[in-house]
């Protein structure tokens, strides 16, 4: 094996020195949400003031808008430690109760996916969130013994993309709730242009437009597309990303002009060839593709719903007739379901 295709230890460490560079670090860094900023920046500069640590604040929001990212902001800017965990690793109270009483005064605690935790994690979390204590229980059975064991101050900061799966008990006793939407394509634009001037990719507005505008507004998505467009012109020998270049990039990965990738296509292609159009039950669409119905439910259906591509009826997913129209088909003359596209600013 030839030693000069490995990747060097240096090179290995400059990578994830840029991609930690990608997220912003203060409030007025981050792109976009500014109605959550303002909020946000209200709460934390009133605790600062006081003296004492800010609310507990859940982070609302579709996968990629920015949760973990402001959850690190919060900590940055009142400087306080940062202590970051998921609900799927917290199956067990006992586990909950080793990280809260491992917890130093003011700290942050960022639990990822937080309507995923435990229900005996939940109901642990109750008191501790509200009196900062908890109850660690010795032994088994009859002689067991209920501890209270007192916890610091701290903030918990919860982030999930279904809030309606949190029960109302914990969704209450969050003292803020930040409900993050998708971005707009001229703030896409400005975290593309900021993402590789991070990575140290001259790009120029164009095409940092043309990334933005197929990101699905999503900045996850627009940071992926950039560090795909580099990899086009760096193998291809193409230096600036031009427009030319990053349109060549996004055809190659199959991502079209209007957002859709290959298994949005898919989808509605199978519901058009297969099932005239829907209405079809999700089971029945996810097997035409042989994809997992939570991939279909999660992962395209927001997209294809806000834009306007599919219908999600009581009978089943239905396409529209702008699905016709991106696909390249003469859409039905009896439909009576307008068509409709986003706007591409």
């Amino acid at each position: 094996m030839n030693n000069e295709r490995l990747i060097s230890p240096q090179g290995y460490a400059d990578e994830v020195t840029a991609e930690s560079a990608l997220r912003p670090h203060t409030l007025g860094e981050f792109v976009g949400q500014e109605r959550v900023k303002g909020q946000l920046g209200l709460m934390l500069s009133a605790a600062l003031g006081r003296k004492a640590s800010p609310d507990h604040v859940l982070l609302a929001g579709p996968p990629g808008l920015g949760k973990t990212t402001l959850a690190m902001i919060i900590a940055s800017e009142i400087g306080s430690p940062f202590r970051i965990t998921s609900g799927p690793t917290i199956q067990h109270a006992g586990d909950l109760a080793s990280i809260l009483s491992s917890l130093v005064t003011g700290e942050i605690l960022f639990i990822d996916e937080i309507h995923r935790m435990s229900r005996s994690a939940e109901e642990l979390l109750y008191v501790a969130m509200e009196d900062f204590r908890v109850d660690v229980m010795i032994g088994k059975g009859p002689g067991a013994t209920s501890i209270p064991l007192e916890l610091p101050p701290f903030t918990l900061v919860g982030a999930t993309t279904r809030s309606g799966l949190l029960p109302a008990p914990l969704r209450d006793r969050f003292g803020f709730t930040a409900h993050l939407d998708y971005y707009e394509n001229a703030e896409l634009q400005q975290i593309v242009v900021r993402s590789a001037h991070q990575l140290e990719i001259s790009i120029d507005e164009q095409s940092a437009f043309e990334l933005a505008r197929r990101s699905r507004g999503t900045p996850r998505i627009a940071n992926r597309l950039l560090r795909r467009v580099r990899d086009y012109a760096q193998v291809h020998h193409a230096g600036n990303l031009n427009l030319k270049n990053t349109k060549a990039a996004l055809e190659l990965y199959e991502v079209d002009d209007l957002g859709l990738d290959r298994l949005d296509r898919a989808v509605l292609t199978a519901l058009i060839d297969n099932f005239n159009g829907g209405p079809v039950g999700l089971s029945t669409l996810a097997l035409s593709v042989a994809e997992e119905p939570e991939t279909i439910d999660y992962v395209c259906e927001p997209f294809l719903v806000r834009n306007g591509f599919l219908l999600r009826t009581s009978r089943g997913r239905q396409v529209t007739p702008a699905a016709y129209q991106a696909l390249g088909r003469g859409a039905p003359t009896d439909s009576p379901i307008p068509i409709t596209f986003p706007k591409a600013d």
